[in-house]
């Protein structure tokens, strides 16, 4: 277990041991220690647990509880979980033999998810949740999470200010790491040999884009439409510690894609992160002595250097670890979403570990064909806009992404893993996956927001992303691949199993047109007039509400008084105010019992939405 800690005296020993660690690491290499000849592939797959209307269902310690699974593991929130895949052989039916072990552990989750009423779901980010699930209350109840938010939230200073403009633009502040809940990914873990270590991590960075470009599925967070995989947004934003006030100081994020390609070692990964990066937990019990470990002839497990660099967030991270009883290095690419299904997950594994490793074959110098600031470039390129992103390849080439992939990239993955010695069979089926995915050019975010487009105008908002989660659901216990899904439709809400759990939040409207109390009624009759509104709220200029003026007051007012005369003197001043939190059964009993025309919304004392009966055709 891990802690935080203000003190000097607990950080400097632990800093003089990530040294120690590090020292250590560099002589088991000099030493041909780290297992090599070997290539495994493992992964981690995160999920969402989901409430049979589709919104987010906190029962991840009920679930917990039913496990006898050790592979099952707590996530952040109590709607996630995260199973841990057993690491195997590439080679032969390795590919395969991974997607098996994931179809029955998700089956194992399924079911015990399904005891309590409730089921699993695969997406990069669940387009269901609200900012009210992200409250400390939904935090899983382990000190670590508890412990790694304080220490972010003492160094950032402030609230997380998250910002992220697609389509649709949210801005919006919270007060916790909580956000980072939102996202789920599928983690897959590719040993290398030591010496051919930095290649191969060169070659996953040049990857990341592609890969990313062909299996994004993050479109939607909040309801609003904006990064094909918003997930990385939200994560770098979600675990940043810099201030904004240090003028033009360059600081790295904590959540990063790293500054240059590596030229020797491992070491220079693990060294950079320590120079730029505070300490952001130390274990409650002494770390081992790793020296005297590896002088006593033992296998060290570097407890203090693996600690630290679990709290620094590269898209693909350097790993250290042993298994059966013998180091090894890893690459942990942490770019690939969750979902769309089992079987696209392992096509995208398939895809990035062949493409890997025949770029560190043909490339052993990727830095003199390539400025690493254009690999980086074309990574959040592929977030923003999938396959429509155009990608900078070797010597400065500009590429479509989806011709990239087609042309050059998936014959490349193919002889990569030809050269791993996977089953012919197994290359043809998971890349095959890819090849049909990118000409048919429907990513698991392109089906979303096709849905969405097809579902304009029907239904509200909650009962449209509630179709997503429904229907994806449904094709993901197929196991079907996304490019083979017809668009989701208002159909599959089940609107009475939803009605009762549904909060204001999912039904209100937020793009609002309000005035101020000293406006004149001429103008507030003309904006009822363009907007066709019944109901106008009145707020301050800190968006505080003070009022809520109605149609046939307004036009009653008209016709008895000046044009110029002010809003506050024909206005409601005493508005129904409910939260973005409060049930929605609660708000229909507001409405009904006062007979309102609309219900304010307000958040911390501001105006954030407005409910009316227009919202409610469905219930």
């Amino acid at each position: 277990m891990a802690t935080t800690s203000n003190e000097a005296h607990a950080l400097s020993p632990f800093a003089l041991q990530l040294l120690r660690d590090l020292e250590v690491l560099a002589r088991m290499l000099k030493a041909g220690l780290i297992e090599r000849g070997v290539c495994r592939i493992g992964a981690e797959q995160e999920l969402f647990l989901v409430e049979p209307c589709g919104n987010p269902a906190p029962v991840a310690e009920q679930v917990l509880k039913r496990n006898r699974d050790p592979h099952l593991v707590p996530e952040l929130t109590r709607f996630n979980l995260e199973i841990n895949l057993e690491p195997g052989l590439l080679e032969g039916d390795g590919l395969r033999r991974l997607e098996r072990q994931l179809l029955e552990r998700l089956a194992h989750a399924r079911k015990l998810t399904r005891d309590l009423g409730d089921d699993i779901a695969l997406c990069g980010i669940l387009p269901t949740i609200h900012l009210s699930d992200l409250t400390l209350d939904n935090m899983t109840p382990r000190p670590r999470y508890a412990r790694l938010n304080e220490a972010i939230t003492r160094l950032r200073g402030g609230p997380v200010q998250l910002q992220i403009t697609g389509i649709d633009e949210l801005f919006v502040q919270l007060d916790s790491i909580m956000v980072e809940g939102c996202n789920a990914s599928f983690q897959v873990h590719l040993q290398v040999d030591p010496d051919a270590f930095p290649r191969c991590y060169n070659a996953a960075q040049l990857a990341a884009a592609p890969v990313l470009a062909a299996g994004v599925n993050a479109p939607v967070l909040f309801g609003k439409r904006l990064w094909h995989e918003t997930r990385i947004a939200v994560f770098r934003q979600a675990v940043d510690t810099r201030g904004g006030n240090l003028y033009l100081r360059e600081m790295s994020p904590r959540v990063h894609f790293g500054t240059d390609w590596v030229r020797e070692s491992v070491l220079e990964i693990y060294r950079e992160d320590l120079a730029r990066f505070r300490v952001l937990l130390t274990p409650e019990s002494p770390p081992e002595d790793a020296l005297n470990v590896l002088e006593q002839g033992g296998i060290p497990r570097l407890e203090a250097l693996q600690l630290f660099n679990g709290t620094v967030y590269r898209w693909n991270r350097a790993c250290y670890g042993v298994s059966e009883g013998r180091p090894h290095l890893r690459i942990e690419n942490r770019v690939l979403p969750s979902g769309p299904t089992p079987a696209d997950e392992v096509a995208n594994a398939a895809f990035w570990a062949g493409l890997v490793l025949e770029l560190a074959h043909r490339e052993p110098e990727l830095h003199r064909r390539m400025d690493f600031d254009e690999a980086r470039g074309n990574f959040i390129a592929a977030a923003r806009l999938g396959l429509g992103a155009h990608l900078t390849w070797l010597d400065g080439a500009r590429w479509p992404a989806q011709r990239l992939i087609l042309e050059e990239l998936l014959p490349m993955a193919r002889a990569g893993l030809q050269r791993a010695g996977v089953d012919p069979a197994d290359i043809a089926h998971y890349l095959g996956l890819i090849r049909e995915r990118v000409e048919s050019r429907q990513t698991g975010a392109e089906w979303q927001l096709r849905s969405l487009a097809a579902m304009k105008g029907q239904g509200s908002r909650a009962e449209r992303l509630e179709a997503l989660v429904l229907t994806m659901q449904a094709y993901q216990q197929e196991n079907r691949p996304v490019h083979r899904w017809e668009p989701a439709r208002l159909a599959a809400v089940r609107r009475r199993a939803a009605q009762g759990n549904r909060r204001v939040e999912h039904v209100m409207t937020t793009d609002l047109f309000t005035v101020q109390e000293d406006e004149p009624l001429q103008f507030v009759a003309a904006l009822m007039d363009w907007k066709q509104l019944d109901a106008v709220p009145v707020e301050d200029v800190h968006h505080r509400p003070v009022g809520l003026v109605h149609r046939e007051a307004v036009q009653q007012a008209l016709q008895e008084k000046d044009p110029t005369t002010a809003v506050r003197l024909v206005m409601n001043p005493r508005p129904i105010v409910v939260t973005p939190e409060t049930p929605l059964t609660e708000a229909m009993r507001l409405l009904e019992a006062r007979k309102a025309a609309a219900l304010l919304v307000v958040h911390r004392e501001q105006l954030v939405g407005m409910l009316t009966r227009a919202e409610l055709p469905a219930f």
